[in-house]
């Protein structure tokens, strides 16, 4: 029986599920939700639309995510993060209360798609080329049933490393894929600020997910948030699960949140918090993230008036 973890925050702002690279569906994320005490919760699938419904065991037809959250007694926050700029990893922004039939989403999803399975054939060859033989076709076949074009992540070829015992686990895949100039291929991304323009077009508001996972050297990522910033930026991921992921750095996740809430509380108009997490511990990962283990309290929520229109 799997077991969900109390939440240590009731909101968690940064969640995915199978719909990208995290293993509950769509139903048992809301469900592992209710489970954590969570009160309020974004689903953030990446570079993809929020559904407008989903299945449910037991339900003779499809429901509305956000109507069956309310009846587990959660406030489910639809969304997606979108990966940005080519030449760099890890500049991903959450847009959350969007008008989702804004046609740039869509033309993005397509974009997406092309792109992952260019770069990533690309990448599977480099590595096999290294003597780590993965093929994409290993990617969306895993286990026999073919997952679609548009589900193919860049986290899948991490998972696949370790789990050919290439690497010990996914975070040190993707370590050694950043640090090796080998496999230095970057599938095209779009400009981060003309994803503020367009999500704002939208209606929506754009946070910046684990700003110090980007890879640049502290002041060059300063000076990049700067950029963002003057084209629009509405919030900044302080409170963040470093310490699981590939973060090559040496502050803690608390050292980590003062310097963030101490450079940008005043200057943005929101302070984001959220857990990203996946359910890897199915996928066997010792240390996996949960639910509401990152976030924020319901009074950090309610005194930040962007995320209560999101309500």
């Amino acid at each position: 029986m799997e077991i969900t973890p109390k939440a240590a925050y009731p909101v968690d702002l940064h969640t995915h599920t199978n719909r990208s690279d995290g293993t509950d569906a769509p139903w048992e994320h809301i469900r592992h939700a209710a489970e954590a005490g969570l009160a309020i919760v974004a689903m953030t699938d990446h570079d993809i639309r929020p559904p407008k419904t989903i299945d449910v065991p037991g339900e003779e037809s499809p429901v509305d995510p956000v109507e069956y959250a309310k009846s587990l007694g959660v406030t489910l926050i639809p969304g997606t993060e979108i990966s940005c700029e080519t030449d760099l990893e890890d500049v991903h922004l959450v847009c959350l209360g969007c008008d989702w039939e804004h046609p740039f989403f869509a033309q993005m999803e397509a974009d997406v798609v092309r792109s992952k399975i260019d770069g990533y054939s690309e990448l599977c060859e480099r590595l096999t080329a290294a003597g780590m033989p993965v093929s994409l076709s290993e990617l969306r076949f895993p286990d026999g049933t073919p997952v679609p074009e548009d589900r193919v992540q860049k986290k899948m070829i991490f998972e696949l490393l370790a789990a050919k015992g290439f690497t010990k686990d996914w975070a040190e895949a993707k370590l050694m894929i950043k640090k090796d100039k080998r496999f230095a291929v970057n599938r095209r991304k779009p400009d981060p600020r003309e994803v503020i323009k367009k999500v704002h077009e939208a209606g929506g508001i754009v946070i910046e997910a684990h700003p110090y996972l980007v890879t640049l050297p502290d002041e060059e990522r300063k000076a990049y948030i700067e950029t963002l910033i003057e084209a629009g930026l509405d919030g900044i991921e302080a409170r963040y699960t470093y310490d699981k992921t590939s973060y090559g750095g040496t502050k803690t996740p608390e050292e980590i949140e003062r310097e963030v809430k101490e450079a940008y509380a005043g200057r943005l108009s929101i302070i984001s918090g959220g857990s990203d997490y996946h359910n890897d511990g199915r996928k066997g990962v010792k240390n996996p993230r949960h639910l509401g283990e990152k976030g924020l309290t319901l009074d950090e929520f309610y005194a930040q008036p962007a995320l209560v229109k999101l309500l």
